[in-house]
């Protein structure tokens, strides 16, 4: 009979590629999680890992189980949160993922809310890129991810709590008193500075300008929207920033304007993205709630 500790091993070397970190992983001895995981080849009549002093291969027919192995740890932990459903919310732990460009501005909007409503809710914040959390939410790996959208989610579901509009963010000298909005076409592309490739808001900027097909030409490229605001602050060239992020990054800088992006909105949605049929909904729907209300308040506009 296979049992769910050798499947847990089994995933814990496709991750790590090495016994002895599954191993320590997996808080047991190197050698009992190699007798598990031999055993279960055995009872399976498949190698599922090629071992050497060097390295660890996983094989076809080993990767084809290995698939399977995580839909059947899927299902059980989805059976477990079942079980746990009748008791207060968030009486269990969450795992949320939150992407670079999000993080930093939605958290501490919102958290100090959900701690006072949930006091005993451990909540486990996973920071990474988009593509890479949308794999964790569809293998089980977390319970869901907060996203702006639009980005690539097939086969997920989205909970839209927030929908907001980019604003250009120059230095004061060079950007007229009086202005209170500015369109695409009257940005100065040379100066534009933005993101660098891989992070969805610079896909979005692009989108809300109308410029994706249009090649930008930066000397600088930052995965941080502080490091851009401060370039901006050294007369360096200008940026767009989502309003979330607004009163964080320009809050200390008098030198710093910020003027409404006039083109058809919102410039981009956030949304919580789980898998379908997540037998926690009704938990991040509180949580959804708690995120819209305290944008709103805090943000300023709705």
């Amino acid at each position: 009979m296979i049992s769910l500790k050798q499947l847990h091993y089994a995933l814990a070397i496709e991750k790590t590629l090495h016994f002895k970190k599954a191993a320590e992983a997996c808080n047991v001895s190197q050698s009992a999680l190699s007798t598990a995981i031999t055993e279960l080849e055995k009872q399976l009549g498949v190698t599922v890992f090629e071992r050497n002093n060097k390295q660890v291969l996983i094989t076809n027919n080993g990767q084809l189980i290995l698939d399977k192995a995580k839909r059947v740890k899927l299902e059980l932990d989805e059976l477990l949160l079942i079980a746990q459903t009748n008791k207060q919310p968030f009486y269990s732990p969450m795992s949320i993922g939150v992407i670079p460009t999000i993080g930093p501005y939605l958290l501490p909007k919102v958290l100090p809310e959900v701690r006072k409503q949930f006091s005993s809710f451990k909540l486990k914040i996973i920071e990474e890129q988009s593509h890479i959390l949308v794999e964790k939410v569809r293998t089980g790996e977390i319970d869901a991810a907060i996203l702006a959208l639009p980005f690539p989610i097939e086969g997920l579901m989205s909970f839209n709590f927030w929908q907001e509009d980019f604003y250009w963010v120059c230095h004061k000298d060079e950007c007229p008193k009086k202005l209170q909005e500015i369109t695409s076409e009257e940005l100065e592309i040379d100066k534009l500075m933005l993101l660098k490739e891989g992070h969805c808001l610079k896909e979005h900027a692009l989108a809300a300008c109308s410029l994706q097909n249009k090649k930008q030409d930066s000397d600088f490229d930052s995965a941080s929207l502080h490091t851009l605001v401060q370039m901006v602050a050294g007369k360096l060239g200008t940026t767009l920033v989502p309003q979330m992020a607004l009163d964080q990054l320009t809050y200390n800088e008098s030198e710093l304007r910020a003027v409404h992006l006039n083109e058809p909105g919102p410039h981009r949605t956030i949304a919580l993205v789980i898998r379908p049929n997540y037998v926690r909904t009704n938990e991040l729907t509180l949580l959804k709630d708690i995120f819209s209300q305290q944008l709103t308040k805090k943000c300023g506009l709705a």
